[in-house]
């Protein structure tokens, strides 16, 4: 598989699990191997296993008298090419990306917390929208692809509208909307195990083996476009 360019495509895995052994972690694995399968390179950041800090604030940036405006010194910092060195290795692998592969059980409905502070700090004003960018279809990663990975801790039907705990779509559109599409990318249908702590292990191995075959087609993945009108595809 190659690209127009006719390099190999890449891709950038940010997995967020604190458990080596876990079924995520599993399924991010597997994905790994079966875009590597695909042509791909692939490059996997264990955001745990780097013991990333989550927290964006002033530190990170020269000192000033002004008001500090996390956006404005993200993108002064940029510009100035004066960024955390963990920063500016991980925006590069971000911007050398084709796809972007988010991966992270769903806590509180939402990504835990490294995952979200990693976007914070990464997701830089001035390199992936705003500045000479704009939002959306005008921001710095249109023509890229981004795929969530996840688990749940519940079953399919207790994520569906009337379920007992509500549409999934729901809960992942903020993702959706609010940060893969507002960065530019087109958004993939997520790809989600539901419970794995409650399956067998015959239908764990049948899970995976759904996640590989995701990713050796995610060619064929059809576009969230609004998390509210387009329903995941269930792997397990």
């Amino acid at each position: 598989m190659t690209t127009d360019t006719g390099r190999r495509p890449a891709a950038l895995i940010v997995h967020a699990h604190p458990e080596r052994a876990s079924f995520n972690t599993a399924q991010a694995r597997i994905a790994q191997s079966a875009l590597e399968e695909r042509g791909y390179s692939v490059e996997f950041i264990d955001l745990y296993e780097r013991s990333w800090s989550p927290v964006l604030d002033r530190s990170e940036f020269p000192a000033s008298e002004r008001p500090f405006k996390p956006q404005q010194a993200q993108l002064d910092a940029f510009e100035a090419d004066t960024l955390a060195p963990e920063v500016r290795g991980d925006l590069d692998a971000l911007l050398g990306a084709d796809l972007l592969v988010l991966s992270f059980p769903l806590w509180w409905f939402s990504v835990p917390a490294v995952l979200k502070g990693w976007l914070d700090r990464v997701l830089i004003m001035g390199a992936t929208f705003g500045g000479k960018h704009g939002l959306y279809e005008q921001a710095a990663m249109t023509g890229r692809r981004a795929v969530l990975l996840t688990t749940t801790g519940g079953s399919p039907a207790s994520f569906e509208r009337g379920g007992a705990f509500g549409d999934i779509n729901d809960f992942l559109f903020h993702i959706h909307r609010g940060v893969l599409e507002f960065v530019g990318y087109d958004a993939l249908q997520p790809i989600i195990t539901y419970g794995p702590a409650h399956l067998e292990h015959a239908a764990r191995v049948q899970a995976l083996e759904g996640i590989r075959e995701a990713f050796l087609n995610l060619s064929d993945r059809p576009l969230v476009r609004s998390s509210r009108a387009h329903p995941p595809v269930a792997v397990g």
